[in-house]
C-alpha cells in the first residue's frame, strides 16, 4: 500500500508575516473599517518598529476618526523614519490645522513644500495656516504666488477671494470669481461669491443676477434657502424705493 504524502506548509519569515499584515491594514482601511486596519497596522509594527508606512497608515486611521492627537504622533514618527516623506508632512499640517495648532501646521507644510514644491494643495494649505494666525499679509502674498505658479489651480484664487471678502475688499474678490468662471463656468461657488460681493458693494440688479445663477446650477445646495430668502429681500428693497419715489 501506497503511502501518500503529506505537504508540509513553510512557515513564512517574519517580514512577510509584517508585509501580509500591513496589505490587510491598507485594504481594510480603504474600505473605512478604520478600527481593524489600525489592530493590523499595529501587528505589523510589532514586527518591524521602523515600517514607516505602517506608522502613516495609523496616522490616516486615526484622521479618518478625528483622534487628531494620535494621527499627529504617528505622522511624525513616519517623518522621524523616512525624513522625505511628503505625504506624511502635508498629513501631519493638515491635523495640526484641525488641532488648532497653526505654528505646527506652518512648520509641516514648509517641509512637505521643501520636499515637492511642484504640489500645489501644501502651498495653499501654508496660506490656511497663516489665516489662522492672523497674518493675512503672507496668506495674500502666499495665494497670489500659488496662482501665479499655478494659473489654472481654482482653489487659491478662491482662498485668496475668500480671504479678501473677510478684509471687505469686495471689488477685489469678485475679479477673482471671474476669473475661476473664466477657468469653470460650472464652478457654481463663484457665482455666489460675485453675488455676495455685489450685495455687499450695494449693487442689488447684478447681485440678484448672481444669485439666481447660484441657484440654477446648485438648486438642492444647503445656502439656497438662503440666498433665497436674500433675493426676496432685495426685490422688496427695489419695490420700496420704487413706492418711495412716487
Amino acid at each position: 500500500m501506497a503511502i501518500k504524502s503529506v505537504k508540509t506548509k513553510t512557515p513564512k519569515n517574519e517580514a512577510q508575516k509584517q508585509k501580509d499584515f500591513f496589505v490587510l491594514a491598507d485594504a481594510l482601511r480603504q474600505q473605512n473599517s478604520y478600527k481593524e486596519a489600525i489592530s493590523h497596522y499595529l501587528n505589523a509594527i510589532l514586527i518591524n518598529r521602523n515600517d514607516e508606512n505602517s506608522y502613516y497608515g495609523l496616522g490616516l486611521c486615526y484622521k479618518a476618526i478625528e483622534n487628531y492627537a494620535k494621527a499627529i504622533k504617528y505622522f511624525e514618527k513616519a517623518t522621524e523614519l523616512k525624513t522625505d516623506f511628503y505625504e506624511a508632512y502635508y498629513e501631519l499640517g493638515l491635523c495640526h490645522l484641525a488641532e488648532g495648532i497653526p505654528c505646527g501646521a506652518i512648520k509641516s507644510f514648509v517641509q512637505a513644500i521643501q520636499l515637492n514644491p511642484e504640489q500645489p494643495e501644501a502651498i495653499l494649505q501654508l496660506g490656511i495656516a497663516h489665516e489662522m494666525c492672523d497674518e493675512a499679509d503672507m496668506a495674500l502674498m502666499i495665494y497670489q504666488k500659488l496662482i501665479e505658479n499655478s494659473p489654472k489651480y481654482i482653489r487659491a484664487y478662491e482662498k485668496k477671494a475668500e480671504l479678501l471678502m473677510k478684509l471687505n475688499d469686495y471689488k477685489e474678490a469678485s475679479l477673482l470669481y471671474n476669473k475661476i468662471l473664466k477657468l469653470n463656468p460650472e464652478f457654481y461657488r463663484a457665482y455666489l461669491g460675485i453675488g455676495t460681493c455685489f450685495d455687499k458693494l450695494g449693487k442689488r440688479i447684478e447681485a440678484q443676477r448672481y444669485y439666481r445663477k447660484f441657484l440654477i446650477k446648485k438648486p438642492n445646495s444647503h445656502k439656497a434657502p438662503i440666498v433665497k430668502a436674500r433675493l426676496e429681500k432685495l426685490k422688496s428693497i427695489k419695490k420700496d424705493f420704487k413706492l418711495n419715489i412716487v
